[in-house]
């Protein structure tokens, strides 16, 4: 390729922007917030909520950047490996598993040392613009329609042409793609929604020695009986850089969390004993940041007969799902894998990308299910049920149960929490006959 072009240069775009660069001569990136060196500023809402890095994620940032993660411990990201990282059922702490991993550090922090090895790469740059618009040749998009990004100095805006081999739509929820190709033309992929109505709120604490060997700890609301789930209130907490704890808490309906300091200490204090020991032992820093998420949207771009060439789509333009079980970038970091390995096969970039959409595809499914399965045992939630849902429900609530007493059970779990596994792992014979065992010997 001579020159690819990613719109959007959050955390997806950044990773596409680093699988192009082995591909194309030039890749720009079109980015109309100006972010700061440290990733803040501008752009997602939620980018100071406290993320996840799962453990694929993790993996699949170091192969595209080696060295990474050294040098965010070097800047003082912490790295959780074994019992340093906690999950909990109900207050019970998860039985150990020996290869559990991961990186405590914000968001802004990750970006921005990503940011950083994207810039520096020599293909790499950078187009302060705004997207308006695809730019179609046949049945291929050759280019994108550009308007420049308002200045401090009020200098008027000017739309210009940008001619591409690929383009890359990593615009987030409020990519506008699908209205693009519907002016040319084109059907816009289905769209699966689900309703969630999540709240979430996060506050950093200064961190002392209160809490030694704990880097990451999780907190959920174990089985309903009878599918009549309890009041679910999920707290996380990590340690991150600047010797800090990021502590989020989420809920759902009329239990979101506030930005109200005492009320965020008091829900602290109701969550399992790391969050409760920052809660009563260390000091806020700043004000309580809160986010309101209200459905997971999934674009079936496999569904579509028709598709133009020379286009792709990644991160939460192609699936955002419920952020509470951490698999947004970790998601991306796959959908960039899925889109190395469909160029690395020999795909031209000018033909349809199907190869690409359905090797994401498999990745968005994976998290769909395992995030939607979860999501409709919340009374609010009004479907639509997945075929199977009453057996994956049953299912997933024993082995819940199960993975809180036997590692091997939490192994199983805890792959496809990390998106090492797909869900489906979750029902193999071998894992539904250990969980009987387990529940068995009571």
């Amino acid at each position: 390729m001579k020159r690819a072009v990613v719109l959007g240069g959050s955390f997806a775009g950044l990773l596409a922007a680093r699988v192009l660069s082995d591909f194309a001569e030039q890749v720009l990136i079109v980015e109309p917030d100006l972010l700061d060196a440290d990733g803040t500023g501008p752009g997602a809402p939620h980018r100071r909520q406290l993320h996840a890095l799962l453990a694929m994620g993790h993996t699949q940032i170091e192969r595209l950047f080696p060295g990474i993660t050294r040098e965010m411990l070097r800047g003082g990201a912490r790295l959780g490996e074994g019992d340093a990282v906690r999950f909990y059922v109900d207050g019970a702490k998860k039985a150990s598993v020996a290869d559990s991993r991961m990186l405590g550090a914000t968001r802004p922090f990750v970006e921005a040392h990503v940011r950083r090895r994207v810039t520096a790469l020599p293909e790499v740059a950078w187009e302060h613009a705004t997207a308006k618009g695809l730019l179609l040749r046949g049945d291929r998009v050759v280019g994108v329609r550009l308007e420049t990004a308002r200045t401090t100095t009020g200098g008027p805006d000017s739309v210009y042409e940008l001619s591409a081999d690929l383009v890359v739509d990593a615009m987030g929820r409020s990519s506008r793609l699908g209205g693009w190709l519907t002016e040319l033309g084109w059907d816009a992929p289905p769209v699966d929604r689900m309703r969630v109505d999540l709240g979430y709120a996060t506050a950093r604490f200064a961190r002392g020695s209160e809490l030694p060997d704990t880097v990451i700890a999780h907190a959920t609301p174990g089985p309903a009986s009878a599918y009549l789930p309890t009041l679910c209130e999920p707290g996380a907490l990590a340690a991150v850089e600047d010797d800090a704890w990021s502590v989020v808490l989420a809920g759902y309906a009329e239990h979101r969390p506030g930005r109200d300091r005492a009320q965020f200490l008091a829900r602290m204090k109701r969550c399992v004993a790391p969050v409760r020991e920052v809660a009563e032992r260390c000091e806020m820093l700043g004000d309580v940041e809160s986010f309101h998420f209200r459905e997971s949207r999934r674009h079936r771009f496999t569904d579509l007969t028709r598709f133009p060439g020379g286009l792709v789509a990644i991160g939460d333009a192609m699936a955002t799902v419920n952020p509470v079980y951490g698999q947004g970038l970790t998601l991306a970091a796959l959908q960039a894998s899925s889109l190395a390995v469909h160029l690395r096969s020999g795909a031209s970039p000018h033909a349809p990308a199907r190869g690409y959409f359905r090797r994401a595809g498999v990745v968005v499914d994976a998290a769909w299910q395992l995030s939607t399965t979860a999501d409709l045992a919340q009374p609010h939630v009004t479907g639509p049920y997945p075929r199977g849902y009453r057996f994956l429900r049953w299912a997933g609530d024993r082995i819940t149960t199960a993975s809180v007493r036997d590692a091997e059970v939490n192994q199983a779990y805890m792959d496809v929490v990390h998106m090492r596994r797909h869900p489906k792992a979750l029902t193999a014979p071998r894992v539904l006959a250990r969980t009987a065992r387990v529940l068995w010997r009571g």
